[in-house]
């Protein structure tokens, strides 16, 4: 038996049950996984509340670093006692679980679980947003919607030592000196200030590369108006809400822009690059380049009110719950 998160009906943070389930034994290709930290993230939220749809019951969570305790037949990429993460696989808010070893990458000695759990999804994700979705070039002019945020930490930090400049929004004023310590250059509260006007004036009116935006509707279609001809929005998540469907000639009018919506689960669903991308990330985590920020600690069955806290903008930096 595990402690687990379960959900059986969609709906608010409420929904979440803290049950017993049984794991069973690892099948072909597959590890049984003894967490000892998961993360959380928003794309959780999404799944909760029915925004992307999951099979009825489930475990939810995406994220998770731990020990390798068993491994079934035809594994021999991982063996028991290996200290592994992962993301892109959902079912971590649980002691232990059953995991396809496509997911997993081993965690350096030099990384701790609690980093690891902290890590993999927001910090993969800044890894394909900067150096693959739009490859960031020194001397490129950025901007970061929620610059406080997990995700916007990790960006933020690797942007300025990739030789960008940096502009970053945040909600509210406490959050100004999180963006700042993070290496935004420039930091809108977007609460007082019209982002849109305050980077054409940090800009000259030559205005950013690329816009990357993970709060959504409250943001769009602003965001296109902070970009240069030729400049690249990207939208990567939906925090406040999911951007509603809109005229393509938008982006013809504000300077031929493109426009892109991926996911994690699209770029890391081949072994080789997801090693590749895994690899990048813990080397600028090596360099000192990067710290990844773990603000909160939660209990797992505690992820009613890590939840509350995350959907109340609460939180700052990285979530973690601990089994």
């Amino acid at each position: 038996m595990s402690k687990s998160i379960r959900i059986h009906e969609t709906g608010g943070p409420e929904v979440m049950k803290f049950e017993d389930v049984e794991i069973g034994d690892p099948g072909p290709g597959q590890v049984k996984l003894r967490h000892r930290a998961i993360g959380l993230n928003f794309i959780d939220v999404y799944f909760r509340n029915g925004l992307y749809k999951q099979p009825l019951p489930f475990t939810p969570g995406n994220e998770g670093a731990g020990d390798v305790i068993a491994v079934g037949e035809g594994v021999t990429d991982f063996k028991t006692g290996d200290r592994v993460a992962y993301c892109s696989a959902i079912g971590s808010y649980c002691e232990e679980r059953l995991i396809n070893t496509g997911t997993l990458v081993r965690l350096p000695d030099t990384v701790s679980y609690e980093t690891g759990a902290a890590m993999m999804l927001k910090g993969l994700t800044a890894q394909y947003l900067l150096r693959q979705t739009y490859k960031v070039q020194p001397g490129d002019t950025i901007l970061m919607h929620a610059a406080a945020g997990g995700v916007g930490q990790i960006l933020c930090q690797w942007a300025k030592a990739l030789g960008a400049t940096v502009i970053g929004t945040v909600g509210s004023r406490d959050k100004i000196a999180l963006a700042k310590d993070a290496g935004c250059d420039f930091v809108i509260d977007y609460a007082k200030e019209d982002f849109v006007a305050r980077v054409g004036e940090i800009t000259g009116g030559e205005k950013c590369a690329v816009v990357y935006d993970g709060v959504g509707q409250a943001t769009f279609p602003a965001s296109l108006d902070c970009l240069r001809p030729l400049g690249m929005f990207v939208s990567f998540g939906s925090a406040s809400g999911p951007i509603k469907a809109f005229d393509i000639n938008l982006l013809t009018q504000k300077g031929s822009l493109f426009c892109t919506r991926p996911t994690l689960f699209t770029y890391a669903s081949d072994r080789e690059r997801l090693d590749t991308m895994a690899s990048d990330l813990f080397g600028v985590l090596a360099s000192g380049k990067v710290s990844i920020p773990i603000n909160q600690t939660f209990a797992l069955k505690d992820a009613v009110a890590a939840h509350k806290a995350l959907e109340g903008r609460q939180t700052t930096g990285t979530t973690i719950l601990v089994p």
